[in-house]
């Protein structure tokens, strides 16, 4: 089993910046892919951006590119999302997600065996 914990969430305003986190424990070493995606009541969890496991290859939905950066440091365990020029839109439930699978295009929420509780982003206007 692989454990996702976020953090990193708060409210922001329109323009501002947040950096979220995700610490990784347990069989880290069996998953490959890791990515961030959102929910927002209402709706289906939406792909944001994935990260291969070498990091070197990243993907990212349309509306944040640009303004998001994932990252992630192997050696601690943890992936990152630097949001900047954060939107109103933007706001929602971020969790993190892992699979054992390599980065490949069209991801969704079905490709993902692990997931943290998740971690709030408000963006006000």
């Amino acid at each position: 089993q692989v454990q996702l914990v976020e953090s990193g969430g708060g409210l922001v305003q329109a323009g501002g910046s947040l950096r979220l986190s995700c610490a990784a424990s347990g069989r880290t070493f069996s998953v490959s892919t890791m990515a961030w995606f959102r929910q927002t009541p209402g709706k289906e969890r939406e792909f944001v951006a994935g990260i291969s496991w070498t990091g070197d290859v990243t993907t990212y939905t349309d509306s944040v590119k640009g303004r998001f950066t994932i990252s992630r440091d192997n050696a601690k365990n943890l992936l990152h999302l630097q949001m900047t020029s954060l939107k109103p839109e933007d706001t929602a439930v971020y969790y993190c997600a892992a699979r054992r699978g390599p980065l490949k295009s069209n991801l969704s929420r079905g490709d993902f065996g692990y997931w943290g509780q998740g971690t709030q982003v408000t963006v006000s206007s």
